[in-house]
Parts: structure tokens; C-alpha cells; sequence
């Protein structure tokens, strides 16, 4: 079945945002990070990420998780190292207020890393390595989730979906960005299939006895997949690592053992480590980086696509169109919104 897809504009989406973040109860720095991080998402046309993430920050802290008044603190005393505490808000307000730093750091010394600590994360990686790209930066950025994701050869969950991202600077063009998890499917786009009544393609997930499945509520009760087998499992594990003991933080089992049974936004760290291309390569930056344009114009020129290629003709394509918003999603986040407008007293 097609669901039905509804236009809003960008201020209407955004102001639906907000009022119901705020009357949630998150404080203004957290509504307005959140409001943006989904709207970019929903331009995009990346569903998962967008307003649909709404509902699962409400019930975050609805159920007492997150903190809505978090304000994050930034260390910088370590050379080569930001340290972001995020005090178990929501991540976006941790990653903005370690951003300049971390951009600094790398200029000056070529390469510098951003571990932001005790956060809940259920955005998308790619705005931020593009948020990267943008200051002229390659960079890549891993985070852990909830413990979802069955090892190759195993049937029952080890892993998070466990998201890797990379983001290369292209002068006057779209950077080239990927992002993608390492289990063989988003959990959002799962749960996006059980709300539409969709079935699951085959190779995504497992049910609760270790069986191949294509029924998404099935998939979600039991076990999801990695990508590529063993490649994406090793891959995961790696995710694991970089993103738990190396910088503190929770691992995807351990996420799990912290939500107790509350289903709601995972609670871990993210690790992004970041490159300043001048500073490797100085008086040859020009002639090194159309060296790259070259590789991406092999790609293209056969007529293949770039990763994120979809996304950016999706924004270009929205930016007079307004947002593309799948009308049942809509209508639920006003049934919300009208809940949390009765809850207010008079």
C-alpha cells in the first residue's frame, strides 16, 4: 500500500515542531536543535529522520528519560580531543556547542576528534559530517543504539544498528557524504513498514525464533540483520568499540539495559573524528582534491549515483514545494499536539 503524502511549508512545519516540543516541555535550545535536525531530514525526503522522530522525543520524555532542560558542557583541555557532556539531554545541542571547537582544533592541528558523552541520539549522522564539510573538513562520525542487531551467524541481538557516516568537501558542489547503519536496515524504516502495513524486504530481519521474516512487527519483536554478513557484523562491532569503552560510553547492550523496558530514544556516545585537508596537503590542496573531483566524475559520468545524490535533488526539488509529510504521520503529531494542549491548565 502508497501511503498518502501531504505538502506542508517549511514554517508550518517548523512552528508544529516547536509548539509541540515546547509544550512537551523541552527547554528553547533543545526544541529549536531537534525542530531543525528533523525539518532537514524531511526536505531530504528521509522519513525515518524526519518529523516522525517527533513522536519518539515526546515519549522520551514523557517517560522521564531525557532530561528537556540539559545544557551541555564542552572540555577542550585534552589537545586534539572535545569532550562534550551532554547531561542525558538530546545529543544536537551537545554536537552545536562542541562544533567550534572541534573545527578549530582540526585547523590547527590537522586532525582532532569530538566524543559526545551520556546523550539520547536518534538523529541522523549525515547532517553532522556535513555540518563538517561545510568548514572544509573530511570527517566520519559512529554511534551505537539500542541492541537490535543479530551477529552474522548468531539469532539473537549483540549489536545497534550501530550508524557509521563520512563527509568529503567538494568546492562549489554538495559535499560527498554517506551514512548508512550497519544492520541491512534503519530501524526507523522498519517501524515506517509496520505503520504503513507494509512487509519487509527479505534479508532485513529475523523473527523471534531465529526465522527469515517479512512481517515488520515480527522483525521488530525478534532480531534485525547486518548488511554483507559477516563484513557488516565485523563493521558493527568496530561501531561498538569506537563509540563505547574507547570514549566511556555505553555500548548497545548496555543502552538496552538503561531504557529497561521504556522503548524509547537509545541513551550512548558518538565519536567523530575529523581532517583538515590544507594542513595534509598544503601548496598541492588544489591539485590533491581534483584528483578526487576526477574519481567522483568516473562515477558519475557511467551513470552511476553518489551516495546522498538522492537527497540533494530531494532538498533541491522541495525548497518551493514545501515539505513532503506522509498525511497519516501528520495527523497523529496534531493528535499529539492536541493532547499536549488539553494537558496545560487553564
Amino acid at each position: 500500500m502508497t501511503q498518502a503524502i501531504e505538502y506542508i511549508s517549511f514554517e508550518e512545519a517548523r512552528a508544529l515542531s516547536l509548539e509541540l516540543l515546547t509544550l512537551a516541555g523541552f527547554s528553547k535550545g533543545h526544541a529549536e536543535t531537534i525542530a531543525a535536525s528533523v525539518l532537514k531530514a524531511q526536505q531530504d525526503e528521509c522519513h525515518s529522520h524526519g518529523l516522525y522522530r517527533l513522536m519518539g522525543c515526546v515519549k522520551t520524555l514523557q517517560v522521564g528519560k531525557v532530561d528537556p532542560n540539559a545544557e551541555p558542557t564542552v572540555d577542550t583541555e585534552t589537545p586534539g580531543i572535545v569532550r562534550v557532556n551532554s547531561h542525558y539531554g538530546y545529543s544536537l545541542m551537545g554536537f552545536h556547542a562542541g562544533l567550534p571547537h572541534f573545527i578549530e582544533k582540526t585547523k590547527k592541528q590537522g586532525v582532532a576528534a569530538m566524543a559526545i558523552n551520556n546523550c539520547f541520539h536518534f538523529s541522523a549522522l549525515w547532517p553532522e559530517v556535513e555540518a563538517l564539510a561545510d568548514a572544509g573538513l573530511v570527517s566520519f562520525a559512529v554511534t551505537p543504539s539500542h541492541c537490535w542487531v543479530a551477529p552474522a551467524g548468531g539469532t539473537k541481538p549483540s549489536f545497534g544498528t550501530n550508524p557509521f557516516a563520512f563527509g568529503w568537501p567538494r568546492a562549489g558542489k554538495h559535499p560527498f557524504i554517506f551514512d548508512f547503519a550497519t544492520s541491512a536496515s534503519a530501524r526507523g524504516e522498519i517501524e515506517l513498514h509496520r505503520r504503513a502495513g507494509k512487509p519487509i524486504p527479505l534479508g532485513w530481519a529475523i523473527d523471534a525464533e531465529g526465522n527469515p521474516t517479512t512481517d515488520a512487527e515480527a522483525a521488530l519483536n525478534g532480531a534485525m540483520l547486518t548488511f554483507g554478513g559477516h563484513k557488516g557484523s565485523a563493521l558493527s562491532a568496530m561501531v561498538e568499540l569506537l563509540a563505547g569503552p574507547l570514549i566511556n560510553d555505553m555500548m548497545s547492550s548496555e543502552s538496552m539495559e538503561f531504557d529497561d523496558g521504556a522503548g524509547v530514544t537509545p541513551c550512548h556516545g558518538e565519536l567523530l573524528i575529523a581532517l583538515d585537508p590544507q594542513s595534509f596537503l598544503g601548496a598541492s590542496m588544489t591539485e590533491s582534491m581534483g584528483r578526487a573531483e576526477k574519481l567522483f566524475s568516473s562515477i558519475t559520468d557511467q551513470g552511476a549515483r553518489l551516495p546522498s545524490q538522492r537527497r540533494y535533488e530531494a532538498r533541491d526539488r522541495n525548497k518551493d514545494k514545501g515539505l513532503p509529510v506522509q498525511a497519516a504521520l501528520l495527523v497523529d503529531l496534531r493528535a499529539m499536539l492536541a493532547e499536549l494542549k488539553a494537558a496545560v491548565p487553564a
